[in-house]
């Protein structure tokens, strides 16, 4: 694939329609606009991710984002955006730039677990992660791909083979940032609603999950919390008005900081989408997840397609 700094929009043979990536461009720039606005009182916190959501929508979607053409020059590239299917996410993991950041957001299988985080090097993070089941298996499928990388890098040395077997830790400053960086972040997601329709930890659970997630996953870097809440809630959330559903997260992250002895910094918030992201900014929200406002309506999953109809492959 070429690298960040050509504009050709022409990788793998993909070719972006001029007038879907302006369309496109200019959602996209509507809703961070939109996030400005609602993060006007964020003082000192860092900004809110805006993770575009562009599950059962083509490769060019992303790529007119991620590699805006040549007209948009003044625009700036996308690099985060979420999948909810691990089959669809592994197929354009593999067509698109490596350095997009994928997130798997969607409803989280054990036996895809292992896969997912072996398969993809630019997974940035799984944002669904409800059991210590899931996240074990996650683990190891990290250590694989990281094994797999030491295994190329071609150790010489006896110390060097035994430090590839080790999982990415540091003591100091700077290179511990690259180690964690170098692990796969999760989200523990937490059933604010209480609805069995939903996946998630029971918040009063959460803090015991994430404890021993720590304890006995190096590969993982449990980076916050996150919630799907009840849909009466979501649509009749305002920018003024409160979600249950939000309070409660933030509230679960108030006891997870406290009974685990962080800092409220390390734990994010990852509640909001397209519907009702500026009420979860407004509560407190460090990560908003937001689709058909910048994609368009989507089609159902049986006519969806990973590359467009003259490309004659089919999602």
């Amino acid at each position: 694939m070429a690298d960040m700094e050509s504009n050709d929009n022409d990788d793998q043979g993909m070719r972006v329609d001029p007038q879907r990536a302006a369309q496109l461009l200019e959602n996209l720039h509507g809703v961070k606009q939109r996030i400005q606005g609602a993060s006007g009182g964020r003082t000192g916190r860092r900004p809110v991710r805006l993770i575009a959501v562009s599950k059962l929508k083509p490769v060019t979607d992303i790529l007119a984002l991620h590699r805006p053409p040549s007209s948009a020059s003044n625009l700036d590239s996308h690099f985060h955006f979420g999948e909810n299917y691990a089959q669809e996410l592994t197929e354009k993991a593999s067509l698109l730039p490596h350095t997009i950041n994928w997130h798997f957001i969607g409803a989280l299988q054990s036996n895809k677990c292992k896969s997912l985080a072996q398969s993809i090097p630019n997974l940035y993070c799984v944002s669904s992660v409800d059991t210590i089941k899931k996240a074990s298996l996650l683990n190891e499928g990290r250590r694989l791909l990281s094994s797999q990388k030491t295994a190329d890098q071609q150790p010489h040395t006896t110390d060097e083979k035994q430090q590839a077997n080790q999982p990415p830790s540091s003591t100091n400053g700077a290179e511990e940032s690259t180690a964690e960086d170098a692990k796969l972040r999760i989200l523990v997601q937490v059933n604010t609603s209480g609805e069995d329709s939903k996946s998630g930890v029971a918040p009063r659970d959460a803090a015991n999950l994430i404890r021993e997630i720590r304890a006995s996953c190096p590969y993982l870097r449990v980076r916050g919390l996150m919630t799907i809440g009840a849909i009466a809630r979501s649509q009749a959330t305002t920018p003024e008005t409160e979600n249950e559903d939000f309070v409660a997260l933030r509230e679960v992250q108030d006891t997870v900081v406290r009974e685990l002895g962080l800092e409220a910094k390390e734990l994010e918030l990852s509640m909001g989408m397209s519907g009702d992201f500026e009420g979860a900014i407004a509560l407190g929200s460090d990560e908003v997840r937001v689709g058909t406002t910048i994609f368009g309506e989507r089609p159902a999953k049986k006519d969806a397609k990973v590359k467009e109809d003259v490309e004659g492959e089919k999602g």
